[in-house]
This record gives structure tokens, C-alpha cells and sequence, in this order.
């Protein structure tokens, strides 16, 4: 801990970097959330993907539809906060949100997430 009025101390060295996944209706929606994700600082890059067809089982019945994904980079220790964000912000009633630790990253890459400054 810092004396009083001296700098915070700078964070540790991020060693893994950590990605997230979460499919949406369409573009707007999938921009708006990254939109506050990105401006919240819980992740530093979102790259969506435009014209996925998913196909998956909702209340018992086997349905399709067309989505946009989005795929988020974010650090370890903001992955927790960033997919519990996400799922609040998500305009389905029972978004699929998932977030994953990653095994290895390019050194610049991990310092560029490194760099990632979350407001509250």
C-alpha cells in the first residue's frame, strides 16, 4: 500500500491474457456492448463477426438463426467482470456468455492488455 498522496504502485506484469465469447442478434447489438465494454475498460479489443448461422436447442426445440459474434480480448483478473458486464448489457433473456483463460500470448499483446485501465 502507498503512503497517502504518493502514485499507486504500477500493476503487475500481466502473464496470460484471457478472450470471451458471446453471440448476438445483429450488429447494433453486438457494437453497443462492445461499445461499453471497450469505454468501461474491461477489454481492449472486440472483433465481430458478421453472419453466423447458429443452430441450437431453445426450450426444447431445435431452432436456427442468424447472429453476429463477437469475440473479446481482455485480461485474467477482468474476465469475471467483463462476462458478468456483458451478460447484463445483452439484449437476449438468457445470453450465451463465455470467457476463457488463454495458455499463451505474444509478448506485445500482453502488454498492450497490460495497459487496460477499468473505470467503476
Amino acid at each position: 500500500m502507498s503512503a497517502p498522496g504518493a502514485p499507486e504502485p504500477a500493476p503487475a506484469a500481466v502473464t496470460t491474457g484471457a478472450m470471451g465469447w458471446c453471440p448476438f442478434p445483429d450488429e447494433a447489438a453486438a457494437l453497443a456492448a462492445l461499445g461499453t465494454l471497450l469505454r468501461e475498460g474491461l477489454v481492449a479489443c472486440g472483433n465481430v463477426i458478421p453472419g453466423m448461422t447458429s443452430v441450437f436447442v431453445w426450450q426444447d426445440e431445435i431452432q436456427t438463426a442468424r447472429e453476429v459474434g463477437v469475440l473479446f480480448k481482455t485480461r485474467t483478473d477482468l474476465l469475471d467482470r467483463a462476462v458478468s458486464r456483458l451478460a447484463q448489457l445483452h439484449p437476449y433473456e438468457e445470453p450465451a456468455v463465455l470467457g476463457w483463460h488463454c495458455d499463451a500470448g505474444a509478448p506485445q499483446t500482453l502488454a498492450w492488455l497490460s495497459a487496460l485501465a477499468p473505470r467503476t
